[in-house]
């Protein structure tokens, strides 16, 4: 109605051009009646689904703030029944910078990395044996990549059966 869409085209373009830093966030199907939940972000209009009107202001003040959101765009939806991630920072990292797309496989993976349990959503902090909400709750310590096992997943490891 209106030629909305091709206004937001002319914005977004005109927006892209002034160099000034950006974010533009395009939330799919705005419902105030539908719940809270997890933001999850996509590339190239691929997004459909609903999205809450509180995870939507949440996510754009926070990319005020948030550098790995500079330079993008970005659809937002709201996955209810998942926490809020506690920072932007990794979810909006995988997101491409406007002219730089990545291989479809890597937007897939970036998109599913999105759907970890929990609020931390690191899956290299997962010990072998520990819960998502163990990580969330601190009980997990962040390891450095490749660290040797910890004496508890050796434990764990020892008591796994191999046949």
């Amino acid at each position: 109605p209106g030629g909305i869409l091709g206004k937001k085209v002319a914005a977004e373009a005109a927006l892209r051009r002034s160099r000034v830093p950006y974010a533009i966030v395009r939330p799919v199907g705005l419902k105030d009646s539908w719940p809270g939940g997890r933001p999850v972000f996509s590339q190239g209009d691929v997004a459909v689904g609903r999205t809450n009107p509180g995870d939507l202001a949440k996510v754009l003040v926070d990319a005020l703030k948030e550098p790995h959101a500079t330079y993008k765009t970005f659809e937002m939806m709201t996955l209810t029944g998942y926490q809020a991630p506690r920072s932007l920072s990794r979810p909006l990292a995988a997101v491409s910078r406007d002219g730089r797309r990545r291989r479809k496989a890597d937007e897939g993976y970036a998109i599913l990395q999105q759907l970890l349990p929990g609020e931390e959503q690191d899956a290299t902090k997962l010990e072998m044996g520990r819960s998502y909400e163990a990580v969330d709750s601190g009980v997990v310590k962040a390891r450095e990549p490749l660290a040797e096992p910890t004496e508890r997943e050796k434990a764990v490891a020892k008591s796994v059966e191999v046949d």
